[in-house]
């Protein structure tokens, strides 16, 4: 089917007034040509977002903590089928409004450079291999197999050199080396075009070597289109485009802004920019060819998505997909799969019938598993609620503090340090849920004075407060740090008997934590971040310059290294040769395992990694492929 001929023939048809309104993200009815209203924008970073009911799995730095790509595949193939399931139904109520339709803006494969940008959970980590293949094997899983047809749109975002501070995104000028710029902040993108084919890329609000990322003729057309290939289409960040003459000062006015946009290639806004598009034609400053163009690429997806197509095979997935036992199923083995044990000295996994007590402040906040773009399930698991499902002793809970407040100097306030004292005392281990949450770090805000990024990496004061009261009685302490990012745990590190990182867990994160706590499977996740001891590690956060950044620049000494994670297994690597390795496991303890292959013995660039199961007191052989 000649869909690139069908939408040629379509546009054709239409007016100028027409073409140009299909540019904007609303997109209106042309109903003598039979074409519904749609809007473009969607979202499904780590499920269906912002649409009602939906399975929420883990968030996507949770995600990257698998390394396993085959996974990853997995899950994203569950959300597509629930994107659809949503579209299906929506489309025979006279087209879809926002978060409805099937052009999903996710995956965010932006390198995260620095732990205080607070988007950087939504990402796969600080490593680009790593980042390429969760971010390809996501986007095959919701563009589909089929050969005709795409099951949803897949979009590569932010192009292309992006990743904080959010107060400074909208004025900033990206200015790094050459070096930096193709092996670190492009290569995934690189590699995902190469290997996923995604439909969509969306440009970024900042500048990048003085030119505006959606207004860029180097990024979108030397770059992108002629150096990696790309064939479909570009939308930009929501009001990137007023940023041309608002913020970055490169145009004068809204029309300057759009004609900008529209001749470097970006096909749609997201914002008003494009309502401008007749004036900057009147005006001269663009064609009706280049909107034309632009036009054609869109019409082309809404086909290739079978829009308008009744023989569609993805018309046909039912609504039944939402939630279904098959997605809580795979849900709860990437959770499980995601939990990082960072230190262990022999206490974990706990019996089932140890008594424990539950303290912290993220242990009973349903905001942790959800993180941010994301749906609302239909049952969850917090922290505690996985602990009680599981534990067949008695589970004693305390708050224990305020995430980042110190309430004590509230005249009014409960007392939850004296609680959690005199909880833990009644109990035989303490379980510690602390960390941050997503109204700490995240996207542009101005929630209670947070920006979005952090200023500092360290735990709140009030919990390191909590912390050391509760060692004072002497008791296990189990540390479960519960963040998007990484936080300063020496602290933990010396005075716990187990560290664990839980990230954002999703809806089932309760249970798989528990699962790890109580041995029911053996954790396997590796940090895909480098957690740094201090603030003062890291350089400075406007400087994206990669010296002294990420695991291969750092030279300092870690609390633990990207790549990190324990298991209850006792497993020995024999490396034979740079491709192949030998596994043994020497305990009784089933085991995933992910196996990364470095360049060197500097371990300063991975090459690859393989998830494989490990079954006790057995061996496996695992095979790399040689790179092209």
């Amino acid at each position: 089917m000649d869909f690139k001929k069908r939408a040629a023939e379509l546009v054709s048809k239409m007016t100028l007034a027409e073409k140009m309104s299909q540019m904007q993200f609303e997109s209106p009815a042309i109903e003598r040509l039979g074409i519904p209203e749609y809007c473009w924008w969607n979202e499904a970073l780590h499920g269906v977002a912002r649409s009602g009911t939906a399975t929420v799995f883990p968030q996507s730095i949770a995600m990257a903590a698998s390394f396993n790509d085959r996974l990853m595949y997995k899950v994203a193939t569950a959300i597509s089928d629930e994107v659809r399931a949503k579209y299906n139904q929506y489309r025979k109520l006279n087209g879809t409004k926002i978060y409805e339709g099937l052009t999903c803006w996710s995956p965010n494969i932006n390198i995260f450079r620095d732990p205080r940008w607070g988007r950087g959970h939504e990402t796969y980590g600080e490593d680009p291999l790593l980042t390429a293949k969760m971010g390809t094997a996501f986007v095959k899983g919701l563009q589909g197999n089929d050969k005709v047809y795409r099951k949803t749109d897949a979009t590569l975002k932010h192009y292309a050199v992006h990743s904080g501070p959010e107060w400074l995104r909208h004025s900033f000028d990206a200015h790094v080396s050459e070096t930096d710029f193709y092996e670190t902040y492009l290569y995934a993108f690189e590699y995902c075009i190469k290997h996923a084919k995604p439909a969509a890329v969306m440009g970024a609000y900042n500048r990048v070597y003085g030119e505006p990322c959606c207004g860029s003729p180097f990024l979108l057309q030397k770059i992108l289109r002629k150096k990696l290939g790309f064939k479909g289409y570009v939308v930009s960040d929501c009001g990137a485009i007023c940023d041309f003459h608002l913020h970055h000062k490169v145009t004068e006015n809204e029309a300057q802004s759009a004609a900008l946009a529209v001749k470097s290639g970006c096909d749609l806004n997201c914002g008003d920019a494009y309502k401008w598009l007749k004036v900057a034609v009147a005006e001269g400053l663009i064609k009706e060819k280049d909107i034309t163009k632009c036009v054609e690429r869109l019409m082309y997806t809404r086909l290739k998505l079978g829009m308008f197509d009744k023989e569609c095979k993805y018309n046909d997935i039912p609504y039944s997909v939402i939630c279904s036992k098959k997605h809580k199923k795979l849900n709860l083995e990437m959770a499980r799969e995601s939990i990082v044990l960072l230190k262990n000295n022999g206490i974990l996994p706990l019996k089932k019938n140890t008594n424990v007590a539950v303290v912290g402040p993220n242990a009973d906040d349903k905001s942790v598993l959800l993180a941010n773009y994301n749906g609302t399930p239909d049952d969850y698991y917090t922290l505690l609620r996985g602990i009680q499902s599981v534990c067949k002793g008695d589970v004693l809970y305390a708050r224990g503090s305020h995430v980042f407040e110190d309430e004590s100097t509230w005249r009014y306030s409960e007392h939850p340090l004296r609680e959690a004292i005199i909880t833990a005392g009644y109990s035989d281990v303490i379980i510690m849920c602390m960390g941050i949450n997503p109204s700490i770090e995240g996207e542009e805000s101005t929630h209670r004075g947070f920006k979005g990024d952090r200023d500092e990496i360290e735990l709140p004061a009030v919990q390191y407060k909590l912390f050391d009261e509760l060692k004072k009685l002497g008791k296990p302490i189990i540390f479960v740090n519960v963040s998007g990012s990484c936080v300063g745990l020496a602290h933990a590190d010396k005075n716990a008997d187990a560290v664990m990182q839980c990230f954002y867990p999703g809806a089932l994160g309760g249970i798989a934590l528990a699962d790890v706590i109580f041995g029911n499977v053996s954790p396997c996740g590796r940090l895909p971040v480098t957690f740094y001891e201090k603030t003062s590690d890291l350089p400075d956060f406007e400087d994206y310059s990669m010296k002294g950044r990420t695991y291969r620049f750092f030279e300092g000494q870690p609390v633990y290294r990207f790549g990190h994670g324990l298991t209850y297994a006792n497993i020995k690597e024999e490396w034979t040769d740079a491709y192949t390795v030998k596994l043994t496991n020497l305990s009784d303890v089933d085991t995933g395992y992910s196996v990364l292959r470095y360049e060197d013995k500097t371990k300063r660039k991975l090459l690859d990694f393989k998830k494989v199961q490990l079954k006790g007191n057995s061996s496996i052989t695992v095979q790399f492929a040689p790179e092209k």
